[in-house]
């Protein structure tokens, strides 16, 4: 079979095989983790931008950057701030206890979340042939979680999200043209079939590149861009604890899950 795939960046990039997956990367590929934190977070109301907004008297991106850096696999943590507001989050991780075996960039973000990504991921140095994407406002996705995504790109998929089962039947609707209107129902979505994704999401290093070098316009999430460039996305189980904060009830929330944390496990 002759070899298609574009080299990562690193200069190790893995084979691409029939069905769109790579060759194992094996337990010594490198790992980086990108945490796009340039947002505002208006949902969450007037205040500081979303992950500064303290969580437990701790700003909720330290939480993810610790969260992230749980993991034994993960060496480099790349934060994009606001692109006036680098030295500020800098100065905001400094101050606070970070684990020593990992390194820690700050760099500034752009006007759109993908622009944001793009950024953190030009500035990863050579060597790292995983690369995590995870939302600040995802402050207390367990390590476990963290790892299997790792280990999954590290057994060959290009692609990696952790997603959970959704409770709640979904209807897809017509939009309303005025917000608050009724809207038709159009279809009943099998629900045994939808999944809610979360972050971290997991890439060989190359198809990220690829997918941010290859396509334009709005998208939701990196592992849509893969889908797009055609290489497959594996689902992999995720936690009821990685949900993303994003309105003042998820705050109350999370708020709780840290108080239990620290009842059970002295966290």
């Amino acid at each position: 079979m002759s070899d298609t795939s574009r080299p990562s960046p690193s200069g190790t990039g893995p084979r691409a095989l029939a069905d769109g997956r790579t060759q194992p990367l094996g337990s010594g590929a490198r790992t980086a983790a990108v945490i796009p934190a340039a947002g505002r977070g208006v949902r969450l109301g007037p205040g500081a931008p979303k992950a500064l907004r303290a969580l437990n008297g701790t700003p909720m991106l330290v939480h993810a950057v610790r969260a992230m850096a749980a993991s034994r696999a993960v060496s480099l943590v790349v934060v994009v701030a606001p692109p006036d507001g680098a030295a500020e989050v800098k100065s905001l991780l400094d101050a606070h206890a970070l684990p020593e075996r990992t390194d820690f960039l700050v760099v500034p973000g752009g006007q759109s979340r993908q622009e944001s990504v793009k950024l953190g991921l030009d500035a990863l140095p050579p060597g790292y042939d995983i690369v995590l994407v995870h939302d600040a406002a995802r402050p207390l996705v367990p390590v476990d979680t963290v790892d299997l995504v790792i280990e999954t790109v590290r057994g060959g998929a290009p692609a990696v999200v952790p997603a959970v089962p959704l409770a709640d039947t979904v209807k897809e609707v017509d939009p309303a043209e005025v917000a608050g209107a009724a809207e038709t129902v159009v279809a009943t979505p099998v629900r045994a079939r939808l999944r809610a994704v979360q972050t971290p999401q997991g890439f060989e290093r190359g198809a990220l590149v690829r997918a941010h070098e290859t396509v334009t316009g709005e998208v939701t999430d990196d592992a849509g861009m893969v889908e797009q460039v055609g290489l497959p996305v594996v689902v992999v189980p995720g936690h009821e604890e990685a949900f993303k904060v994003t309105r003042p009830l998820d705050l109350v929330l999370a708020e709780a899950v840290l108080a239990r944390r620290r009842l059970n496990d002295g966290f």
